[in-house]
């Protein structure tokens, strides 16, 4: 491993750290390390991670792999072969962290669980990312992001209220599970600094689609069971249609509803007390959206973005290709610039955390599969 990056790099500087994870949740939350400076070398099989097989309109790699996977060096190994597991057990002598996703009982069989690692290496942060956890009834049983979106609710809730339920699409679990990731790892670094010993870090698909969910999961004594949870406001607050375009509204402050009403034409509405509050506004809504809707119509969505300024809450409904070009994401830096040996240069997200002192590397292109073999012949 190659962990003599200066700590002005990044706040990780030095960390080496082994991803042996695949689709989104483990691997995003390494790339969320390698953007704070750490060394990841994302350990592949030899006929590589399963998403780089996902449908793509790009010819020469999936879309969602380069997106996931971006700051990091790439091998292969096959972890099967006596010799790839002897040089996985090299490597990990010489890492800090080591991330996975497999079922809990694979690791065991591959010769690669904590304990066996631990063995080798006290001090390495050692990070299992499973669908259900490491224990209970459901511990090996696959797990994908809108599975657990699935059996948590999430998708009852987003659904209409006595309708079917709806998928929230684009892998909402996985991203926060990422996230859970990188926050994980990095305090299991921190406490190292104190007692000089890694540990085991637990994170599951479902605990991400449970605690993505707090502000639902209260349940008091005395309630009922079934309890109305969904945190919309309802009314005013949503999307709605323009003269061209959609427009999201949020006008649940006092002040908010007062700049809506002022700048939309509608002053009585501000005067009905009916409509003084968000509970009230919401259960007037059959009376409200129709003459707001009749408002709205008058311009198009970018016209009222532009009128509403800073005084509601509100934005145009806009392609995921608008953002590239964004004037608040340019001002920003949150796409940069990659070269991919295969892709040629690209744009993608890059440094979504901002550090003062240690603003972290030039952003590095996820790798081709086996890219940095060469490297680990070298011993690098």
């Amino acid at each position: 491993m190659n962990n003599t990056a200066p700590p002005a790099a990044g706040p990780l500087g030095g960390i080496a750290v082994l991803d042996l994870s695949a689709y989104i949740a483990g691997p995003y939350g390494c790339a969320l390390l390698a953007d704070q400076g750490a060394d990841v070398l994302k350990i592949e099989p030899p006929d590589g991670d399963n998403l780089r097989k996902y449908p793509s309109t790009l010819a020469s790699e999936s879309r969602a792999f380069v997106g996931v996977n971006r700051g990091k060096r790439g091998i292969t190994l096959d972890l099967k072969s006596p010799a790839g597991l002897a040089t996985l057990l090299r490597l990990v002598q010489q890492a800090d962290v080591l991330v996975h996703n497999f079922r809990p009982s694979v690791p065991r069989r591959l010769g690669i669980a904590f304990e066996q690692l631990q063995a080798l290496n006290p001090r390495l942060v050692y990070c299992s990312v499973t669908g259900y956890g490491e224990n209970g009834p459901m511990r090996d049983k696959a797990g994908y992001d809108q599975v657990l979106q699935t059996m948590t609710g999430m998708c009852t809730l987003q659904g209409k209220r006595g309708g079917a339920p709806e998928v929230i699409y684009g892998s909402v679990v996985d991203y926060y599970a990422a996230a859970l990731v990188a926050a994980g790892v990095s305090s299991a670094l921190y406490e190292r600094e104190k007692s000089g010993l890694g540990q085991h870090v637990g994170i599951s698909l479902l605990a991400s689609a449970l605690t993505m969910q707090s502000a639902r999961l209260v349940w008091a004594d005395g309630e009922p069971r079934d309890v109305w949870r969904d945190m919309r406001s309802g009314g005013i607050t949503g999307l709605h249609p323009t003269r061209d375009g959609w427009l999201y509204l949020s006008a649940n402050t006092p002040r908010f509803w007062s700049a809506l009403c002022t700048l939309a034409g509608l002053p009585e509405l501000l005067a009905d007390p009916r409509y003084a509050t968000v509970r009230l506004r919401a259960e007037h809504a059959d009376e409200l959206l129709p003459r707001l809707h009749a408002a709205l119509a008058q311009r198009s969505a970018d016209e009222w973005e532009q009128c509403f300024g800073d005084e509601v809450p509100c934005a145009m409904a806009r392609r995921v290709e608008d953002m590239f070009e964004h004037p608040q994401v340019v001002a920003e830096g949150m796409v940069g610039e990659f070269e991919h040996p295969l892709l040629g240069r690209y744009q993608g997200v890059t440094h979504p955390i901002k550090f003062s002192r240690t603003p972290g590397p030039v952003p590095r292109a996820a790798p081709a599969l086996g890219e940095h073999n060469g490297e680990l012949d070298a011993g690098g």
